[in-house]
């Protein structure tokens, strides 16, 4: 292994603690009820910008996939940086539904799929002997955003009130995720950990799948069911 090869415990840590700053969108329903005050807003109306957000951040991530394997997880994470952080700003500066959703809901949501995609498959690269374990860090990690953030909110609101909150913790995510982003980086080519055997950890075809070929096996539509019946059973109670 070359001496320049950083500690890929080091990128597992910014990886985690990038998905916290992500997994906050979990803490939604902190706001919901400050914004219908503040605003008169309904809960429904206020939802929706939740819901909004997950939806983009679905299609964001495909993309986000696709453009990492071309430039690497770096360029992706930066403007993930950028979007995440301004559409939650911007979010706090926003007095009517339509810039909220937009705000929120688009521009917020992108920058939540192009960063969530990233530290889950980079960390796999770095971990090819631990894909389970190390995926299984990764989505705790965004599991755990809303448990931080939720009680950081709450006070935040109780004394700066909603708007300014949305404007300090978009800020804080947009400087969490630049700083994951100056050490998140694929392995160099050819990268094993020391021991590591890939004939016996691999399935037993040892096959990797395009796209293509992914879109041709019935087992990824059964596991896009999965997922799809798993998120929107989970969503529907956070949101």
């Amino acid at each position: 292994m070359s001496t320049t090869t950083p500690n890929r415990w080091i990128i597992a840590v910014a990886g985690v603690l990038m998905q916290i700053a992500l997994g906050a969108v979990y803490a939604w329903s902190v706001f919901r009820i400050p914004l219908t005050r503040d605003y008169g807003w309904t809960v429904s109306q206020v939802t929706r910008a939740f819901e909004l957000a997950i939806l983009v951040l679905g299609f964001a991530a495909f993309l986000g996939g696709l453009w990492m394997k071309r430039s690497g997880p770096r360029p992706v994470l930066l403007l993930a940086a950028v979007l995440y952080g301004l559409g939650t700003v911007m979010a706090g500066l926003s007095h009517n539904l339509a810039m909220l959703y937009l705000t929120y809901g688009v521009v917020g949501g992108a920058g939540l799929g192009l960063g969530y995609i990233v530290p889950v498959a980079t960390l796999i690269r770095w971990f090819p002997d631990k894909r389970g374990m190390i995926t299984g860090i990764a989505v705790a990690g965004f599991g755990a955003g809303a448990l931080i953030t939720a009680p950081i909110a709450e006070r935040l609101i109780e004394a700066i009130g909603v708007s300014s909150t949305f404007v300090v913790l978009g800020i804080a995510y947009f400087a969490i995720i630049m700083l994951a982003a100056t050490v998140m980086k694929n392995p160099p080519a050819g990268y094993a950990p020391a021991g590591f055997q890939p004939s016996s950890i691999r399935g037993s075809t040892g096959q990797d799948f395009t796209l293509r070929q992914a879109l041709g096996a019935w087992q990824w539509y059964g596991l896009w069911l999965t997922l799809f019946l798993n998120s929107t059973a989970g969503i529907a109670v956070i949101s």
